[in-house]
Formats: C-alpha cells, structure tokens, sequence
C-alpha cells in the first residue's frame, strides 16, 4: 500500500491547521526542553497535540477535541482517566500528608495485593518505575550469583536505560548482554548453554510491547525458563505490560514461574510506580536487619499517592473485568483482521499492535517500515476522534466498550479502503 505524495502532505496541513494551540504549545515547551519534550515516546511530527483533560476512556486537548483514548497510556492508563475508587484514595492520602518519610498505612497494602496476585512473588520491593526495577533485578541477579552477563533479546524494551531495539542504544548501563533472536527457542537454549558460567539472569518480556506487540511463542518461554535453571541462571520475567493481562500476570496464563519478577505501569493504579520481586532467598537480600544486606533507597519508593492509587486499584481489578478486556481486545483483532488489506493487528488480551503487512510478526525484524503509512493512518484517526500510539501501540482501558471498539476498527477500514 503506498502513499502518495500529496495525500501526506494534505493530512498534515490539515493537522497543523486544526491545532494552531497545540502548536503553540509545542514551540513554548522547545525554549525549555530539547525538541520541546522530556519524553520521545510521546512525540509525534510536525508537533504532538497537548492533552488538557481525561476521563474515563476520553481525552481532550488544548484546542477543544475530543478522543477516544486507545492508547491507554501504554498500558499504564488500563483503569480510565480517574477511576473513583482511585481518586478517593488520593484524595484521602491528601488529607493525611505527602513526603512521611517512613513506612506508612498503603504500602503494606499494596504489598500484600501484589504477592497474592503473583504465586512466584514471595516478597516484593517498590521501586519509581518498570526502568528501575528492571535495572534493580538485574543488580540482584548478579550480587547473587557473581556472574556478570545478562541475556536479553533482540527488540526489548525494559525500560528507557534498556532498550534492544534494532540494537542497543547507548545510553544501556555498562552491563555485558548477550543479545539472542526472540521467539527462536533452539538459539535461546543454545546461547544459555554457551555462556551458562558467565551469565547471572535472562530477562524476557512475554509480549514485546515495544517491538510491535509481538507475543512470545509458549514454547519459547518455557525453553528458555528450563534452560535458565539447568544452567543456575535466573530467570526474569518483565510483566510491566503483561501483568495487565491476567489476575495473575502472563506466567500464570503460561505456567512459568520466574525466580524474579517485574512490575510498572497499572500497578502503581496509574502514577509513577515500578517493583521487582521473587523468591523469599533471593529478595532476603534487602533485609536491612542482615549483615550482608544489599542498600536499596529510593525517597518515593513508597511515596503514598502511588502506594494509596495502587492498592485501591487492585482492589476493584476482578478477574471477570480483565477478561471482559481482553475479549475487547480480541473482538478489535478480529475486526481489523479481517479486512483483507496489507494489513494486520497482533498482540495479545488488551495489547494491541497495528501494522502494514499481512506476513507473520514473530520478531522485530518481522515488522514493515513504513513511516509514512503510520502517520497517515494516525492523523486520519485523530481527525475521527480516535487517539491511540503513532507507531500502531494500542492499549485498551476498562471504561471501553464494544461500541468504542467497533468505531474504531471502522475507522480504520475506512483509511484502509481508500
């Protein structure tokens, strides 16, 4: 499907035209932050719009346009835009003080929520975001084993400090990964054989949110779990995204059982949030009440907003409104599957991903480059009323229903007819 020149070139005039706020806002915020952003996920040529308001599953920016909210703030917005049993417990954490400087009455609560939701997790810490926890259980892998090496896979992303993404970026720590394919169990099991005396942990994402929503092969996983514990490696399981996906996050979908654990996004009820956790001998390390106990500080790491939305939100999280979700999300697959287009939509549950090939996505090296076709379709969305990630990232919310999920897979089928 290609792209004319001049269609492009109208879609953006359009755009510019119909956000003359957003654009001022855009070139305000370049006088005090590079580009005019503190974020890159978030922006998108010629200017991000500005979003001034949310609720429920609606948005609003500077220049008074609605939209329906399929992006979900990458997985981390999955309850709406102030859900009620969320802001009353902000608002009650208000009233009792911000900076306490000590445990308070939310963080055990949360706590006690997260180990019962995840049976691999015997003990948990909190951290400020998926970034550093992710970064965090690393550490403990190899303060543990007093191995160096971390295996990681081709297109990962755990965290802006952790990025694989058609190689590493250069702002990774100093850490010595080893890269394998993703999705290839034969290489992955070979690679932890190869390098089994020098490697601490693998980590892997059970869907690689920002590769392209790519779920991981079942068998995959597991090869590389057994693997792991043959070769006395610990196995890590990001689920900043994936824990959205069931009460018990991925591995209790697939039946893993990682040594360690990871956490973000809808966990922190929405705010700033990340934890790692696993099994009790190895996170006993944090102890502070042993001699050979490993410092972990962090002034928010039990910052009480995010410690009182989180708890609060797990609470209302059943198990039927997950799957109600997830079904959402295979209701929009099937939508947009369907159309017989150059086009398809992967993912998994809540989690989906949008791209300009009918060819199987097993990889990132799986998906299309297509720029433009991308911004096309997004600013086509966005002039019908549908907000969702530029680079095909969906990520459904709980105030969603059917018929937001059918209005946007017309919408689609509308661009992709023309």
């Amino acid at each position: 499907m290609a792209v004319a020149a001049d269609r492009l070139t109208d879609a953006i005039a359009r755009f510019v035209e119909a956000n003359p706020e957003s654009r001022r806002l855009h070139e305000h915020r370049r006088r005090v932050m590079p580009g005019g952003n503190t974020r890159t996920t978030i922006h998108a040529d010629p200017f991000p719009l500005t979003i001034v308001r949310g609720e429920g599953a609606r948005l609003w920016d500077a220049d008074g346009h609605e939209y329906v909210d399929f992006l979900g703030e990458y997985t981390a917005g999955l309850y709406g835009h102030s859900h009620p049993a969320i802001v009353a417990a902000i608002r009650e954490a208000l009233d009792d003080g911000l900076v306490l400087g000590a445990p308070n009455r939310y963080d055990t609560a949360l706590a006690e929520q997260v180990c019962a939701r995840f049976p691999s997790v015997d003990l948990v810490r909190f951290a400020n975001s998926g970034t550093e926890a992710n970064l965090l259980a690393l550490g403990l892998a190899c303060a543990v084993t007093g191995r160096p090496k971390v295996l990681v896979f081709e297109g990962a992303y755990h965290g802006s400090l952790l990025l694989f993404s058609h190689g590493a970026s250069p702002l990774n720590p100093p850490i010595p990964f080893v890269v394998a394919p993703y999705n290839d169990p034969e290489s992955a099991v070979r690679v932890v054989r190869e390098h089994a005396s020098e490697l601490a942990a693998v980590i892997v994402e059970a869907v690689q949110g920002a590769a392209g929503v790519i779920p991981a092969d079942p068998e995959f996983l597991r090869a590389l779990r057994d693997a792991a514990r043959d070769a006395g490696v610990l196995f890590v399981l990001d689920e900043v995204m994936t824990s959205r996906l069931a009460v018990g996050g991925m591995q209790s979908v697939l039946g893993l059982d990682p040594d360690l654990t990871t956490f973000g996004k809808f966990v922190g009820g929405g705010l700033s949030f990340g934890a790692f956790g696993g099994r009790r001998e190895l996170m006993e390390r944090f102890d502070p009440s042993r001699p050979d106990a490993l410092q972990h500080g962090g002034t928010f790491n039990n910052e009480v907003l995010t410690m009182a939305a989180g708890a609060a939100g797990l609470a209302v999280l059943t198990e039927a409104e997950i799957a109600r979700l997830n079904g959402l999300g295979d209701r929009l697959r099937d939508r947009l599957n369907g159309t017989g287009a150059e086009f398809q939509a992967t993912g998994r549950g809540s989690m989906v991903g949008l791209h300009f090939t009918r060819a199987a996505i097993r990889s990132e090296h799986d998906v299309p480059d297509t720029p433009e076709l991308r911004t096309l379709l997004h600013l086509h969305m966005l002039e019908r009323g549908w907000s969702y990630g530029r680079r095909g990232f969906v990520a459904l919310s709980l105030p969603l229903g059917e018929e937001e999920i059918d209005g946007f897979a017309a919408a689609v089928r509308e661009f992709l007819a023309v």
